[in-house]
Order: C-alpha cells, then structure tokens, then sequence
C-alpha cells in the first residue's frame, strides 16, 4: 500500500534539483509584483519534460517574471524558441530581465503580450513541442482545445496548479476556478488522443501526450 509522502520527504523532493541565483533573482520579482510562479519541483520537472522532448518550440501561457520559461528553456534544444503570451507587459519587462540575466539569446524567448485566448488561435497548427499553461484556471479548458491543434503528434500539454491548493480533489468546494480545473482534468482524462499522467509536484502538475490518430 502506497502512503502519502511526509511534509520532509515533500520538501526534499521539491528542492532535489537547486535553483541557482538568476532564479532566486526571478523569485524575488515575481514576490514584488504579486506573481506565484512554479515551483521548484515543478520547474525542474518542467526542465526534463523539455529536454528529454529535445524541444525546439514551446509555447508558454503567463510568462510571470520568466521562472518557469528559464526552466523550459535550459532544457530546450540551444536552438529553441519558447512563445511566451500574458496580459501583463510589465511582467514580460522583468522576464526579458531574467533571460538576459541568465545568458539567453534575445532571440529564444518571443514574448507577446496579449490576452492568451486571442494570442493563441494565431500561432502555427502543429508547430509545438510542449504548451504549457499557468494562466487564467478558468480559461485552462479552452486552453486544452488551443493546444491539441498547437502541438505536433508527440508533443505534451502541461498545467501547473493542477492539484489548486487541495481544492480539486474536495467535492465539497464548487468555486469557478476549481470547477474548471476539475473539468480539465476530466477531459484530459477522457480524451483518446491523450496519454495523460498528473504528478503530485508543487501544487499539481497535469502533463498529456498527444498521440497520433489515424484519421476514420
């Protein structure tokens, strides 16, 4: 019978792999300007995901002060490009900040501000790697469609917060952003040209592989 990890065991997992400096740095004005970027854990996880696809394109949803897009792009091919979209300019000023801090061509990170929802039915059908979304809970459903037709047979879908502070997996809590999160997951679930998995890292972290289809 498998237990649930003790807190200690949960915090030594989440700081396995360091964040060095530049990160500490993003944390820090992610705190000024009121941001919660990923975790640790989940960046780290975020890291692999990217190398192990040897990424070329990804397409990020809430830059924030650039944490998880350092992430993504320290694991992505030296040729890669994260997309990254949020609403806030202001943001994506401080993350333009970490990625120069961080040695990262200007070329790599295309940063567009804009709401995700109109940025997104823009972008190539096909093209991605990884689409990972840490955006508006309540839009992540729509957020799913966007990315099926924004990644290629092969690339995976990512949501943080998929756990949303305990509250996905209590019944009893009916709030918007649960709810949504809680549909999405069932979809994700759901969905044959899907091979999902939802790991227990920082505050959930739902990943799903698109499988290729033939076509009826």
């Amino acid at each position: 019978m498998v237990t649930a990890p003790k807190p200690a065991s949960w915090t030594w997992s989440e700081q396995y792999v360091a964040e060095d400096e530049v990160l500490a740095n993003a944390r820090a004005r992610a705190e000024e300007v009121g941001v919660a970027p990923i975790g640790s854990g989940g960046g780290a996880a975020l890291r692999f995901l990217a190398s192990v696809l040897d990424a070329r394109a990804v397409v990020e949803i809430g830059t924030g002060t650039g944490v998880s897009g350092l992430w993504l792009l320290r694991g992505m091919r030296p040729d890669g490009v994260l997309t990254s979209v949020d609403t806030e300019a202001e943001h994506q000023r401080l993350a333009k900040e970490t990625f120069t801090e961080a040695g990262i061509a200007s070329q790599r990170a295309r940063l567009i501000p804009g709401a995700a929802l109109e940025v997104l039915p823009r972008l190539t059908d096909g093209h991605y790697d990884i689409v990972f979304a840490d955006g508006d809970k309540q839009e992540y459903p729509d957020y799913l469609t966007e990315a099926l037709r924004l990644l290629r047979p092969g690339g995976v879908v990512v949501f943080d917060n998929a756990l949303w502070h305990d509250r996905v997996a209590d019944p009893a809590q009916r709030d918007p952003d649960t709810v949504a999160i809680r549909e999405l997951g069932r979809a994700v679930a759901e969905n044959e040209s899907l091979v999902p998995v939802l790991l227990p890292v920082g505050d959930g972290l739902l990943l799903a592989k698109k499988v290729w289809l033939p076509e009826a």
